[in-house]
């Protein structure tokens, strides 16, 4: 007899599962993700108002335009390397949400994309005589959406390179003009 309605039922079944698993996973690590920016932005918060508490006192107790353009400079590349590490500790809590979201995301793909072939594998066992040619185009059809998600991942994984590749350069540069400026305004 022909049961398709029962495996298409398990089938669907398995997969929702499988999606809200996946849902639950994504959604702790966008709480763990949210947690980990809060937390870094009132460190750092905190420690702002604190060097800008420190720095005001000593800009205010120069006794001479000098030594205020002097105290003005010194405290430029500690600013400059704080925000620098922020911005790595910042991009270091994006990179890792990003490769957890995208793992998670090409597991739960995977699975499903095993599940369908195996259930289109027992379909066509049971199929009547004559739908060779519909079993054929759906299994293209699988076929070319699990191509066409491969060549999405890897295209999403060599964006994030870059990105990451071009933050870094970035950041390095940033560092390299502020530790410059300190140096000629120490001069």
């Amino acid at each position: 007899m022909f049961n398709i309605p029962e495996q298409f039922s398990a089938v669907a079944k398995a997969n929702l599962e499988a999606q809200l698993s996946v849902f639950t996973t994504l959604t702790s690590k966008a709480f763990e993700s949210v947690e980990k920016m809060v937390d870094l932005n009132l460190n750092a918060a905190k420690a702002s108002l604190e060097d800008s508490s420190i720095a005001a006192k000593q800009l205010l107790s120069a006794k001479d335009p000098q030594e205020f353009f002097s105290l003005t400079a010194a405290q430029a590349q500690p600013t400059a390397a704080k925000a620098i590490a922020y911005g790595r500790h910042l991009a270091g809590i994006a990179t890792t949400a990003q490769a957890e979201f995208t793992r998670a995301a090409e597991e739960q793909i995977a699975e499903t994309g095993r599940k369908v072939s195996a259930m289109v594998d027992d379909v066509s066992k049971n199929a009547p005589a004559g739908s060779e040619n519909v079993i054929a185009i759906v299994k293209s059809a699988i076929g070319n959406a699990n191509a066409g998600y491969e060549q999405f991942s890897k295209s999403t994984k060599h964006a994030v390179e870059v990105m990451e590749a071009n933050m870094n350069t970035a950041v390095n540069q940033f560092s390299q003009a502020a530790e410059k400026n300190a140096n000629r305004a120490r001069k």
